[in-house]
């Protein structure tokens, strides 16, 4: 039976990505921001960097979001290294991701298509459960 390998990169981005989805939480609140959340953390091979992917509940507040999280970096950090037991806790970069935004873009277009097929049907009177 094949085993499953944990890379200690895995291992390291998921303790970063719980310990700072509570630190953002407490930066969000101390700081004024717009309510953002860490939906996943990549960490670098050499354990130097870690990119930390952020979505906004207010998408047209995300750019002032990154700024004010860009400039929490280096206390983030700090405060992440009294939590986590690494000897070298890695830069933090954040990137917003905008992956939920286009999610539901894509589920509104597909909503007003099947409406608009659905409008279209009603009128046309080609519906196939009709006898013609």
């Amino acid at each position: 039976m094949p085993t499953k390998s944990f890379h200690r990169t895995d291992r390291v981005s998921a303790q970063l990505r719980r310990e700072l989805g509570t630190l953002v939480h407490e930066a969000v609140r101390e700081h004024g921001l717009p309510s953002v959340s860490v939906s996943d953390v990549e960490v670098s091979r050499d354990l130097a960097h870690a990119k930390v992917f952020v979505t906004a509940l207010m998408p047209e507040r995300s750019t002032e979001a990154m700024k004010g999280l860009k400039e929490l970096a280096k206390q983030l950090r700090m405060e992440l290294a009294r939590r986590v037991k690494l000897r070298h806790v890695p830069e933090l970069h954040f990137h917003y991701d905008d992956s939920v935004d286009r999610g539901e873009r894509i589920e509104i277009l597909l909503r007003e298509n099947a409406a608009d097929l659905v409008g279209d049907g009603e009128g046309s009177g080609n519906d196939p459960g009709r006898d013609p």
